[in-house]
């Protein structure tokens, strides 16, 4: 009964107590009244590309729209070919393709919620990585139309997780309120971490546990997270995300 009442506290402490508070928050905040009234123009994050520019990996994520927003992110990639070449933004949706090039600018806001840089990688390590993230951007598994599902995935994020997981050298963790990121094609998924750097075992997107040195130690009950980052310090927590201790 002892361990029953700690299992209890502790799920109050770790998901309850602060998904409710951020959904509190979030819910203060003004948002638009619906998708074609939000602000979806770039944030102007990312200048024009130039001559002299190098080659770049970033992976972006902003909130969702409207009530999601309070519990939930969404991520995309954008790659770049040295020089002036274009940006290339890939991400996946619920609606038309599935995995969509270039359907908003590269650093756009998202239901008018501003991006902020989860990752970059430029210069030659870019350059070097590029085929090997097109290629898995190339294989993900639910690119059909239909393969969209938002809880528990697969969804965009399990779309990013996907090339992060195929391509371990961008060394990356997604946020703990990257829902669907622990989404795997396999029912019981068990063995490396995305980063490579450690270990994961996950049922169904709903459940599971990741002990890595890039990821941290994450509990996904319910495609929610909780957990804690040793490298760079920091709680995570459902609805807040990640919270910087220094």
């Amino acid at each position: 009964m002892r361990l029953l009442r700690l299992a209890l506290a502790a799920f109050f402490l770790l998901f309850l107590l602060p998904l409710g508070a951020h959904a509190l928050v979030w819910m203060a905040r003004e948002h638009p009244a619906s998708r074609n009234r939000a602000d979806w123009t770039s944030s102007g994050l990312l200048p024009p590309p130039a001559a002299d520019s190098p080659a770049m990996i970033h992976i972006y994520a902003a909130r969702t729209g409207r009530w999601k927003g309070a519990v939930a992110h969404h991520t995309w990639l954008v790659l770049k070919e040295a020089g002036a070449a274009p940006y290339e933004r890939y991400d996946k949706v619920g609606w038309g393709s599935p995995v969509r090039r270039d359907g908003w600018a590269p650093d756009a806001r998202w239901y008018g919620n501003m991006p902020e840089l989860v990752s970059a990688i430029e210069g030659e390590a870019a350059q070097a990585l590029l085929p090997a993230v097109r290629a898995a951007i190339a294989d993900y598994p639910f690119r059909e139309r239909g393969s969209y599902r938002a809880w528990p995935g697969p969804n965009s994020n399990s779309f990013v997780a996907h090339v992060v997981a195929r391509v371990p050298q961008l060394g990356v963790a997604l946020p703990p309120t990257a829902l669907g990121k622990d989404y795997h094609a396999e029912m019981l998924y068990a063995g490396l971490a995305p980063s490579g750097t450690g270990f994961q075992i996950v049922i169904g997107g709903l459940f599971g546990l990741t002990v890595a040195w890039v990821e941290g130690v994450e509990i996904n009950f319910l495609g929610l997270v909780a957990g804690f980052d040793l490298r760079r310090p920091a709680l995570k927590l459902p609805g807040f995300g990640r919270l910087a201790l220094v």
